[in-house]
């Protein structure tokens, strides 16, 4: 969970091995020095794999990192923060998924939508 947390925050590197478990195949492609690596335009899917592993490893400490991830320039991790959003009722989220379901993106809105509908089922 901690080492999601840090490269959802934007971490370099910090843990190879823990983005090659996130990551699985697509390691290779999104690292591969010619055209991967921190700061490549390839380096978000590091974040949206780290936001995916927040979905099965979770703290509550989590909550204020996957909520800077719904403002991530990158549509794919922002969708990924919502969805883990709606799976662990992250109250504090609340005003800003429901912003994202204005996001440009359709697959951003469904989730935020998604998001809101849990947390306010919910209560939280």
């Amino acid at each position: 969970m901690a080492g999601c947390v840090a490269l959802l925050a934007g971490a370099d590197d910090d843990d190879l091995q823990l983005i090659i478990v996130l990551g699985g195949p697509a390691t290779s492609w999104a690292l591969d020095p010619a055209d991967g690596g921190p700061g490549s335009s390839r380096w978000y899917w590091v974040r949206v794999w780290a936001a995916r592993g927040l979905l099965w490893a979770w703290e509550d400490r989590a909550a204020s990192t996957i909520v800077a991830a719904l403002d991530d320039p990158a549509w794919r991790v922002r969708e990924m923060a919502a969805k883990v959003v709606a799976r662990h009722l992250v109250g504090d989220a609340l005003a800003r998924v429901t912003v994202l379901r204005d996001d440009p993106v359709p697959r951003v809105r469904a989730a935020a939508h998604r998001a809101v509908v849990a947390l306010t089922t919910a209560g939280a």
